[in-house]
């Protein structure tokens, strides 16, 4: 990395590729790469954001969106801890074939699962998996912070070999006072003590490891399953679900209730999509998105979660109108200077991109 001019810092933005500097396994199947931006410049985000990559599988590239590890706090480098699941094919091709000196294209980062958006004297972490990613950017930023906390962290995990980021957390809680760390694991590690919880999360656990629960604000991570019961788990002891928030890049669940009436894609209707910078021009149903116009007409356009969470598709449109529904991906201000997230935008006639 190139020696920083600290008379003049300057902040990575997405138009550097990402170096991979080193790598670090962390658990079974998990793994830490650590990136710097080849000019030495210095990252800022905000803790629990993510970042989209771009990964040189073959067949063609392929974006996915990852939550970066590393704290704000220490901005001399970025990390991503990667877990490998069943089907995977990003994380796979990064934990077999990333190395360090390569390098890799990134958007963001983005994301508004932080605590600056929701601040707070009192913090109520709860993940599973690798869903403590986020969790260990916001604990070591308030560590950095050097002032005592007052978080709690309720990590699952199959089994305590299984725990990411433990010995750094634990360490971090054995120099200040402030963060509380709960330990739940579904079976042991044979021949290894284990003092912690054991079994899966619910109301009791929830109670002991946290008994002031209802006056904090609570970030949730895990796989959707997990997610719905510590939802369910709240609710049903009436905790004010304004103040949970959670992070996932599945598809959301659907919502009930009465849906206003807006006017939106027809399924015996067509529509004209123009991509100013080539010259292209693809005809598609209403019902189908931008995204899936333009790799029809053969234009690059990155994609990540698919469903309006990430952001990464984002374009912007000089003209035509588009029916949009997504997750978060995107802000106002973004909607207003006529950008949209091609996964989750329907063509309502004809439309015009500015790619």
């Amino acid at each position: 990395m190139n020696a920083i001019d600290r008379t003049r810092l300057a902040y990575w933005t997405d138009a550097e590729p990402l170096e991979c500097v080193s790598r670090l396994p962390e658990a079974p199947g998990v793994v830490t790469f650590t990136f710097q931006a080849p000019s030495g410049a210095l990252f800022d985000h905000d803790a629990g954001q993510f970042v989209t990559l771009e990964l040189p599988v073959p067949g063609g590239p392929l974006h996915r969106t990852y939550t970066i590890s590393s704290s704000p706090s220490r901005p001399t480098s970025l990390t991503i801890t990667v877990k490998v699941q069943d089907g995977s094919i990003g994380t796979r091709w990064m934990q077999d074939k990333l190395r360090p000196g390569m390098r890799l294209k990134a958007i963001g980062p983005g994301g508004a699962f932080t605590m600056r958006a929701h601040p707070s004297p009192k913090y109520l972490l709860i993940s599973a998996g690798s869903g403590i990613t986020p969790m260990m950017s916001m604990i070591t930023e308030l560590y950095d912070n050097g002032r005592d906390p007052d978080v709690v962290l309720i990590n699952c995990a199959r089994r305590p070999s299984d725990i990411i980021f433990r010995e750094r957390l634990e360490h971090m809680a054995s120099r200040i006072t402030g963060i509380e760390l709960a330990w739940v694991v579904k079976q042991t590690d044979p021949y290894q003590p284990w003092t912690g919880y054991r079994g899966a999360f619910n109301q009791l656990i929830l109670g002991l490891a946290a008994p002031d629960y209802l006056e904090r604000e609570v970030f949730c991570c895990g796989p959707d399953g997990f997610m719905r019961t510590v939802q369910e788990a709240l609710a049903g002891v009436g905790f004010d679900m304004d103040r949970y928030h959670q992070e996932s890049f599945h598809a959301p669940l659907p919502e009930t209730g009465d849906v206003p009436e807006v006017a939106g894609p027809e399924e015996d209707m067509t529509a004209e999509v123009s991509f100013a910078a080539t010259g292209k021009t693809v005809r598609i149903a209403q019902t189908e998105t931008l995204l899936t116009a333009a790799r029809r007409a053969g234009t690059p356009l990155p994609s990540g979660c698919t469903f309006g969470v990430c952001g990464t598709c984002k374009v912007r449109k000089t003209a035509g109108e588009v029916h949009m529904v997504h997750n978060g991906g995107i802000t106002e201000d973004d909607i207003e200077a006529g950008y949209v997230l091609a996964c989750c935008s329907h063509p309502i006639g004809d439309v015009t991109l500015d790619v």
